[in-house]
Formats: C-alpha cells, structure tokens, sequence
C-alpha cells in the first residue's frame, strides 16, 4: 500500500469516525451532537474533577464575596427548568485565586474565581458568566468532548493499523484540530452564550450586562491568540451574537419579573 492510499484509507477511516458525531443527539439549540457517556458516568467525573479542584486551590476566606457568588448561583440554578434543576445536588465554591475564570461540571459542580469578581463586576455580570458555564452543562459539552476524544483516539487507531506513516499522522492530526476541533469548541462556546443569556433573563438578571461583561473581558485581556486557532470566539464576535438575541432575552426577563424574580445579591 502507498503513502497515498495509506493517507487516503486512514483519513477516510477518521472522517467515517467525525461523522457520528451529527448523529446521535441534539443540543438544547438543536445541534447534531454525539454524547457516548450517560449522565452518571459524567456526573461521576465531575464530582472528582471538583473534589480535586478543592484539594489543590484553596476556598475564599472572603465570607461577603462567598455569600454573594452563592446568592447569585441560586438564582440561576432556581431558573433552570425543573428536572435540570433537581437532577444534580449543585454547589459552588468561590475559590481563593487570582484567574478571570468560572466553570461549571456535570453532576452540578460550579465554580468561581475570586480575580472574576474584579472583571465581573456586578450581580448581572456574574450571573452571565455562570449561566453560560451553566449553559455547558445543559448542553452535554463535557460528555460531547470526552466523545470526540474517544472517536479520534480510535480514528488514529486505526489509521496507525493500516500503516499510516508517522508523517501522514501528524498532517491529520493538524488538519483535525484546525478543521474539526478548534471550530467545534467555538461552536460550544457560542452556544454557552446564548443558552446563559435566556437563562439569566429567567433568573430576572439584566441580558444586557451580558455585552458589559465581554466589553470588560476585552478590556482586561491581553494580547490574545487568532480566533482561527482559538477555542473561543472573539470577544466582538460573542457580542454580536448576544446582541442578536437580546430581543428575545429581554422579553424572558419581561415575564421572569412578572412573576416576581428580582434577585438582588450584594457583594
């Protein structure tokens, strides 16, 4: 078998593998997803990903801003729709770091670092950043992720069966992070975005902070990497889309205070 064929059987032999990926689920924004883990086998993960994030960085000592960051969680974590809402026992620690950074995990898991608060700098702001973490959860993400890992562990494998030469490998690994992965996790991202935005509308949190949010996130960021090899849409392309649905946020938090959703955490 030739270089050639070699390349052409083990790049069909991936693409074969990428395409599941349209086929097994859908999104909350009705994406073709593949989610391969159930949700107890991603629960279980998160939990020990939590656990050992707790062990190796240490929890706020700063009680006003732990009482602020978890009276906002509540109210985003109330607006969830109810079976979302009780299936996960959810927590979330305000960890004592410097990073501009929050998460969210399956089984319910959040968390929050302390240097967020200097960027995020109101109860609208915060809630943004963790509806949108939220949003990942809703949307399967981490199961989706750990699924792709899984297909193109075994694409690879396959490939390498066949004989594919170590150069040949290398150029479908470039080509897959270029042209599958990198593009799919701004797809994820994007997504977050917009699933947050309706969710902190529902929690009775201004959508429109959501723009301030990023306008600060841009602000603070440095120098940043090309949005071509980037997991995350730029900043102005984030607000855009978010300015997009705001229309439809504003009106979810038209009928959230109507039926008496005003939050008003204090830091």
């Amino acid at each position: 078998m030739t270089i050639r064929s070699n390349h052409r059987a083990a790049t069909s032999i991936l693409v074969a593998s990428l395409t599941l990926l349209t086929a097994c689920a859908s999104s909350p924004l009705e994406r073709r997803q593949v989610v391969l883990y159930s949700e107890a086998e991603m629960a279980a993960r998160g939990a020990a990903a939590y656990s050992q994030m707790r062990e190796e960085t240490s929890a706020s000592e700063d009680a006003r801003a732990t009482r602020y960051v978890q009276c906002v969680a509540d109210h985003v974590v109330e607006a969830l729709p109810e079976a979302q809402r009780n299936i996960y026992l959810w927590e979330v620690t305000l960890f004592a770091s410097e990073q501009v950074n929050a998460f969210a995990l399956p089984g319910g898991k959040i968390g929050v670092y302390e240097g967020l608060l200097d960027v995020a700098i109101n109860q609208h702001q915060l809630a943004a950043v963790m509806a949108h973490e939220v949003g990942h959860v809703l949307a399967n993400h981490s199961n989706e992720r750990a699924s792709q890992s899984a297909l193109r562990n075994v694409g690879f494998g396959v490939a390498q069966i066949l004989g594919a030469s170590d150069t040949t490998l290398r150029a479908l690994d470039v080509g897959t992070q270029l042209g599958v992965f990198l593009p799919f996790n701004r797809t994820q991202e994007s997504e977050a975005d917009l699933i947050g935005l309706t969710l902190m509308a529902r929690a009775g949190f201004e959508p429109d902070e959501s723009i301030s949010l990023w306008e600060n996130m841009a602000a603070n960021s440095g120098e940043r990497t090309p949005a071509l090899l980037s997991t995350h849409p730029s900043p102005s392309a984030r607000m855009d889309e978010l300015r997009a649905r705001m229309p439809a946020a504003e009106l979810e938090l038209d009928a959230a205070q109507a039926r008496g959703a005003h939050p008003d955490c204090i830091r």
